[in-house]
């Protein structure tokens, strides 16, 4: 009886060398990924909020992407579409599900470390292409037979 060979290895990236960065209004994020584990580290400066800063990118309601994250710095203030609202500071780990906004408290900027819900945080919304169809290019409807 044999048995399917597993190789195992340690894999390291930086965030201080990211994958990919993405920036918008006093904001960005550094993203490094890990086998199927994508590491965000999202830096807000005072005066940015989800609503105002990303919102017009990707074109959705709320915050959409659900967070396990670890704060390093600054108060974050998130308020969830039922209405109920939290805090997070340094030291603070916190799950926020999607369906938020959130802003940054204060004069201190933000810095979080998130492993759940950077792979498409922030990212442009794709645009909608349409096709026209066979009758609008000729004019002239396609006969079935």
């Amino acid at each position: 009886m044999t048995m399917a060979k597993q190789t195992k290895s340690m894999q390291k990236k930086t965030l201080n060398t990211p994958d990919e960065i993405r920036t918008f209004d006093k904001g960005k994020v550094e993203l490094a990924t890990v086998g199927t584990v994508t590491f965000g580290r999202a830096s807000f400066e005072p005066g940015w909020k989800w609503s105002e800063s990303v919102k017009p990118l990707v074109k959705t309601e709320y915050c959409e992407a659900p967070h396990v994250q670890y704060h390093i710095s600054g108060l974050l203030k998130v308020r969830m579409v039922d209405g109920s609202e939290q805090e997070f500071g340094p030291g603070d780990v916190g799950v926020i599900p999607s369906g938020h906004d959130a802003w940054v408290v204060g004069t201190e900027p933000v810095v979080v470390i998130d492993i759940s819900g950077m792979t498409h945080y922030a990212k442009p919304a794709a645009r909608k292409v349409v096709k026209k169809s066979a009758k609008a290019k000729t004019g002239k409807k396609k006969r079935r037979g």
